[in-house]
């Protein structure tokens, strides 16, 4: 995008940076191991587990904050030790021995990897490690008084006064063996006193409280990670930096203070009862090679992380492998990542890091995974079927545009439309095909013509009498406003002559809209919903009705869609019988169809098992449906959602959501898909299933904002089982990215067209594909043939057809909603299976009931031989009550009556 202030330069894009760098300013460098001050040898990193190697702790100036390498040595050096070490940070250490064993780490440099708290260029120890450094070549001396000022011993007996009722001393206590023992710290102060720590921690509502190394506090409700009494109470022997006569701990000692009685808890280890649903524990895992993580989905828990919490996410998004690292992180994946990873098996006691959410139990370590696997009956089957029965993509035609939308129309031909400035430079903006002449380009196609830019607006069919398209909104100027209209005529192999009429000075919508949705309400008016001001203008939060009344203002302001702007564009929308359906971003409500106010508001929609604030509407664009209806119709609609991202990092989500709104209490249910999925499409089949395609496996709707096309489709089958519902299908080798589209055709396959991803990877796509299900591949029966006499049905109508071949010993029928594609949304899609009884080849069809099962309109009808259904005709039902078959009355508009 230009920038403002000069179109000359360039200034980003939507969700995209201009970078510039500074070649002047260096980053900075990487710590490294101090190799000693001067006078000083570095050792290396030793072990600090058990007794202490460095038994005493000293202060250095500045406090902890400020430690670097050259002030604990010069502590050291002034007390006369021979040894100093530096850990976790910000502690230092001296002796003129090693002790407890301690010695060169076994791992080497590896866990001193922490930076100095007052130098982030050098190392500073890490947990239960030591950067070590050996003074000359002295044997030293152990020092026999307290005087020095860089370490300062207590010279109280511990004692505090003042302190609250029921507080006492507990004891010196070790600390960091297995982690810390109170889990809650407090900035760390120069003036800490043990009145001011038990102050603190009661302020915070605990009753327990530690002081530690003369300016830590830390709180808690019992002493947690195993930790025990110090072997001598003179452990805990700094002083506190705000009252030297008062014990403040030592290193990694605490001096504990608590309420009543104080509660111990044993050794955290690693939860291998009481689990959630069918895990079970599997050991201490590395992560990955390489910097790799052994699972992308990371959730961050700084104080509720514990095996039932991360476990009950994993498997609630259908994810059959999880764990826990560094005591607050949760990760979800499946189990053929670890070797893929480069992950390996390692000891127990790498996994020592207590969980944030409950201290009894360990959750990882540093780059340690406590792995948890589902053992249980999967939480997903998807099937993976072969040859005819994975259907295939195949070549239809070359095409003449990059289409923006594509609609089926009523005269047996396929229009599409394109914005402007996307094809070759004599495009038209709109084209008709007529796959009577497949084999001839030139006569397939016929030019059409628009007046303003369509880019990026909305398509339905009109219930009037000769299934007219409207095309409404834009992306600019007048094409805001536009209102389109289109009357099919001809029919397969004879010409079409109508075109597209357009009068913005006449017709236009009462608001600009781009990246509006479109659908015919129950009394037969024309609602238009959302979008934006033109391209990433303000947002446009309200609905309007057409035709608009003479005078009148129909539009009203939606407060929902102003709230989740701009991650709301082209919301699904659907008519149930109490009302009209509206998923937004996360969101769904039903409103009235009248005042159009919130009648029911669902809870939010699942997002990704690490973002719950994952979207499903442009821009973060997934694909809604809704599933099948089936007579007698009573069953509550179901509406199907697959697909989506997140704001910011664009991670497409991996799932399909459905819902029933009008259900007492709706709730929703998740379904994991084979890979992840944005900006794709769906198209319901005239057997009942959906085939789900195009899109890309990251990012965000846009142009160059998703990477990695997905060339996959899915087979989805409402009649199985939940979490069983999904086949893998066939692969594609053309990428549908953005502004791709998916339509029903007349003979049950796929239309599949477009792709405009503008990422210099990818090409803007002519070419027109099919997808073929498996009905139609080769070698599966004839589809059965049908005439019918009677194509406008009236509510509850019984209607004859007569059956022209076919062996129908169980037939059915379904109707498909007239739809257009765009975005992910099929405006009007809808399936319904009405009641068919036959009596030889004759057989009655019983028109749905109603017009909140059927909003009236056109629908392809098929009649199926089993799983094999007929071509489709067109037929309308529920008439024109909105009049809309004489409007616009305009001299420039032609209009078929009603």
């Amino acid at each position: 995008m230009a920038c403002s202030g000069n179109s000359t330069e360039a200034c980003g894009a939507g969700n995209r940076l201009t970078l510039f760098n500074n070649p002047n300013v260096k980053p900075a460098a990487a710590p490294v191991h101090n190799p000693g001050p001067a006078g000083w040898t570095g050792l290396g990193c030793y072990t600090d587990s058990g007794t202490r190697a460095l038994a005493n702790g000293v202060a250095t100036t500045g406090g902890s904050n400020a430690l670097t390498v050259a002030l604990c040595t010069a502590a050291c050096k002034s007390g006369n030790y021979l040894y100093a070490g530096v850990e976790y940070a910000g502690e230092c250490f001296c002796a003129n021995t090693i002790t407890g064993g301690n010695g060169p780490a076994p791992d080497g440099l590896k866990g001193c990897n922490m930076p100095c708290n007052g130098n982030a260029s050098e190392y500073c120890g890490g947990p239960n490690r030591l950067d070590m450094y050996k003074y000359g070549s002295g044997t030293g001396t152990t020092p026999t008084s307290t005087s020095s000022t860089n370490t300062p011993t207590s010279t109280g007996t511990g004692s505090a006064t003042g302190l609250p009722t029921g507080w006492a001393y507990k004891g010196c206590y070790v600390d960091n063996a297995n982690g810390r023992i109170l889990n809650t710290q407090k900035p760390d102060s120069q003036t800490l006193t043990i009145e001011s720590c038990v102050a603190a921690c009661v302020a915070s509502g605990y009753k327990v409280a530690g002081m530690e190394y003369s300016t830590q506090c830390f709180c808690g409700n019992s002493i947690t990670n195993g930790g025990v009494l110090a072997n001598a109470e003179t452990d805990c022997n700094t002083a506190c930096a705000g009252n030297s006569k008062e014990q403040c701990g030592g290193g990694n000692r605490m001096s504990i203070y608590a309420r009543g009685t104080l509660a111990v808890s044993s050794p955290p280890a690693a939860q291998k009862s009481g689990l959630p649903g069918s895990w079970t524990y599997k050991g201490c895992i590395t992560e990955g090679t390489n910097n790799n993580r052994v699972w992308k989905y990371k959730i961050i828990s700084s104080s509720g992380n514990t095996a039932t919490s991360c476990l009950t996410q994993c498997s609630n998004f259908g994810f059959m492998a999880g764990g826990m690292e560094y005591g607050e992180e949760c990760y979800c994946g499946d189990i053929d990542e670890i070797d893929a990873a480069g992950s390996t098996v390692a000891p127990e006691s790498d996994c020592n890091v207590a969980c944030s959410g409950n201290s009894d139990y360990l959750c990882g370590g540093g780059n340690r995974l406590s792995w948890y696997q589902w053992t249980g009956t999967p939480l997903y089957t998807w099937a993976y079927p072969k040859g005819n029965a994975a259907g295939a993509y195949q070549q239809l035609i070359g095409g003449v545009c990059i289409p923006l939308l594509t609609t089926p129309g009523v005269n047996g031909k396929y229009q599409f439309v394109e914005k402007y400035g996307t094809g070759e430079a004599n495009s038209t903006g709109a084209y008709e095909l007529d796959l009577t002449y497949i084999s001839d380009v030139t006569k397939a196609w016929r030019p059409m013509h628009v007046k303003t830019d369509v880019f990026c607006s909305a398509s339905i069919t009109l219930p009037d009498k000769v299934g007219r398209q409207i095309n409404i909104g834009g992306w600019s100027g007048d094409s805001l406003y536009g209102i389109r209209i289109y009357w099919p005529d001809g029919s397969p192999g004879v010409a079409s002559t109508n075109d597209w009429q357009e009068n913005v000075n006449e017709l236009k919508l009462q608001i600009g809209r781009w990246y509006p949705s479109a659908m015919i309400m129950t009394n037969g008016s024309i609602l238009v919903v959302g979008g934006e001001n033109g391209s990433n203008g303000p947002p446009q939060p309200s609905l309007e009705l057409l035709p608009t009344p003479a005078g009148g203002n129909t539009v009203v302001y939606l407060d929902f869609l102003n709230r989740t702007d701009p991650y709301n564009l082209y919301p699904f929308l659907f008519v149930v019988p109490s009302g009209i359906v509206i998923g937004y971003y996360n969101e769904m409500r039903i409103l009235d169809p009248v005042s159009f106010a919130t009648i029911k508001t669902l809870p939010n929609m699942p997002g990704n098992v690490d973002n719950p604030g994952a979207g499903r509407t442009y821009p973060l664009e997934g694909t809604a449906m809704l599933l099948p209806q089936y007579a007698p119709f009573t069953d509550p609609l179901t509406v199907l959602i697959c697909g989506g991202s997140t704001t910011g990092a664009g991670v497409a989500t991996d799932n399909c959501i459905s819902t029933q709104p009008e259900a007492a209490n709706p709730q929703w249910t998740l379904e994991r898909m084979p890979s992840q999925r944005v900006i794709s499409c769906m198209t319901a089949l005239p057997d009942g299933t959906y085939m789900i395609l195009n899109g890309a496996h990251q990012g965000v709707a846009g142009f160059g904002l998703a990477t990695s096309p997905n060339l996959n489709a899915v087979l989805y089958d409402p009649s199985k089982p939940v979490n069983q519902r999904m086949s893998v299908m066939a692969n594609t080798t053309v990428a549908r990215l953005y502004h791709s589209e998916a339509i029903l055709m007349h003979d049950g396959r796929v239309m599949v067209s477009g792709s405009d991803p503008q990422d210099g990877k990818n090409p803007e796509e002519y070419r027109v594909e099919v997808f073929i299900p498996p009905y139609r591949m080769p070698g599966t029966p004839a589809p059965p043939t049908f005439t019918i006499a009677n194509k406008d049905w009236a509510y509850g109508q019984s209607i004859t057809v007569q059956i022209t071949s076919g062996a129908l010993a169980n037939p059915r029928a379904s109707l498909m909603g007239a739809e257009s594609s765009t975005h992910g949304n099929s405006m009007g899609q809808r399936t319904l299976f009405p009641a068919i009884s036959c009596s030889g080849t004759t057989c009655t069809i019983t028109a749905p009931p109603n017009k909140g099962v059927c909003p009236m309109g056109w629908f392809q009808l098929f009649i199926l031989d089993g799983p094999t259904p007929s071509y489709s005709t067109f037929v309308r039902i529920g008439g024109d009550p909105g009049k809309l078959g004489n409007w616009p009355a305009y001299p420039d508009f032609n209009t078929p009556g009603i």
